[in-house]
């Protein structure tokens, strides 16, 4: 529109002097709405440019997030596949009993692992008392069962008492829970060890004993961190570094032979 309007101003002037006048004056508005126009051309063309560069971004994005997706799906497949190499490899260290690996599916409300369920129960052959294992060695006891899950009882819950052994002597103690020391020490307690000959020492193995009337022998408990005379000089008391990680379970393999059971063959 303004070209033809400037177009018939610059007729009716032309062949006079009034052409020159036209020649400074509308040729150069001529100029300018001619830039101005291809501007809005370039800007148009740019504008289309960028919003092809978003979308390409933005499928580029949704590209780098679905791959870290999959990194991170496979992440969690290996550290499923390290837990259950570690399972495998525990029950290799006790394949004379028949075990069942279950996942931790709850915890008590602390910490630690002190309470806990596990996704198998009755209908997969879990019993009350059957015992736990993980990291090699002992992690507690199971206390209730439900069609579809169990409770364990771990040894470092404050109820908890275990019937143990010190392997290199053969002398006999009691290993109890304590919430309390865990928080403070990482250590759980022994007492009533008859060590008269004073040959328990830091670092021994302690494992289960075979006069339990619950928990099956040689299952590995922890290892001697201390060791006391008690006031009456006739037995010994200290405390254990257990072996087990009662702050990060999530794997668990379930012993289907009860004690009771094992003291009959």
């Amino acid at each position: 529109m303004y070209n033809a309007f400037i177009f018939k101003l610059f007729y009716r002037f032309s062949g006079g002097p009034l052409e020159t006048v036209a020649n400074h004056i509308f040729i150069p508005m001529q100029k300018g709405i001619d830039y101005i126009g291809s501007t809005i051309a370039i800007s148009s063309a740019d504008t289309k440019t960028r919003k092809e560069l978003v979308a390409e971004n933005e499928a580029l994005q949704a590209q780098v997030e679905e791959l870290n997706a999959k990194i991170s799906n496979m992440e969690l497949k290996l550290d499923e596949l390290d837990e259950l190499q570690k399972l495998y490899e525990l029950d290799q260290s006790y394949y004379d009993y028949d075990t069942t690996g279950a996942r931790i599916i709850g915890k008590s409300t602390s910490n630690w692992f002190n309470t806990f369920t596990i996704d198998k129960g009755s209908d997969d052959g879990i019993k009350v008392n059957m015992n736990v294992i993980a990291d090699g060695g002992l992690v507690g006891i199971v206390s209730s069962v439900g069609d579809s899950y169990a409770v364990v009882r771990s040894i470092i819950d404050d109820t908890s008492n275990v019937s143990a052994t010190i392997s290199s002597t053969e002398d006999n103690c009691i290993v109890s829970g304590s919430l309390e020391n865990m928080t403070a020490s990482n250590l759980i307690n022994f007492s009533n060890l008859d060590d008269s000959e004073d040959k328990v020492a830091i670092g021994d193995v302690v494992v289960t004993s075979n006069i339990s009337d619950k928990y099956v022998p040689g299952l590995l408990i922890g290892y001697v961190s201390e060791v006391n005379k008690d006031e009456n000089d006739l037995s010994k008391s200290g405390t254990i570094t257990p072996v087990v990680d009662f702050k990060h379970l999530s794997e668990v393999l379930v012993i289907k032979q009860l004690k009771e059971s094992y003291k009959s063959e």
